[in-house]
């Protein structure tokens, strides 16, 4: 089975990791030109090109541009069906938040309590 474009959703186009990483960049709400992003990943310019170009189609990233720079930007709303997604699994998670806490609070009260039995 051909694998789908990951330029058809959003889903599709944060899958691949190095995409999330130029997210990550651009998630201060600041515009970078693209070789600004290539000198805080490390990644080659072509590549971070190409990852812009994707998210841009998704419209994740929002392009201008300013003299000889392409400006790019996260159009953090356009994460918003990601968002909505994984909250559905927030009740699990906080689930397992307080089942952790309340082990961690239980493993303190019988440390206190075997430290007293000791003095």
């Amino acid at each position: 089975m051909a694998r789908a474009a990951t330029t058809t959703d959003v889903f599709h186009a944060i899958a691949e990791p190095r995409r999330r990483e130029v997210i990550g960049v651009l998630a201060d709400g600041r515009e970078y030109a693209v070789g600004e992003v290539v000198l805080r990943l490390k990644m080659p310019q072509p590549a971070v090109s190409k990852h812009l170009g994707v998210l841009r189609k998704v419209g994740v990233v929002s392009v201008i541009k300013r003299g000889q720079h392409r400006m790019y930007r996260l159009n953090a709303a356009e994460l918003r069906p990601v968002h909505d997604w994984v909250k559905v699994f927030e009740r699990y998670w906080m689930h397992q938040l307080g089942q952790i806490k309340e082990r961690a609070e239980r493993k303190a009260l019988e440390r206190m309590v075997s430290m007293k039995d000791k003095d």
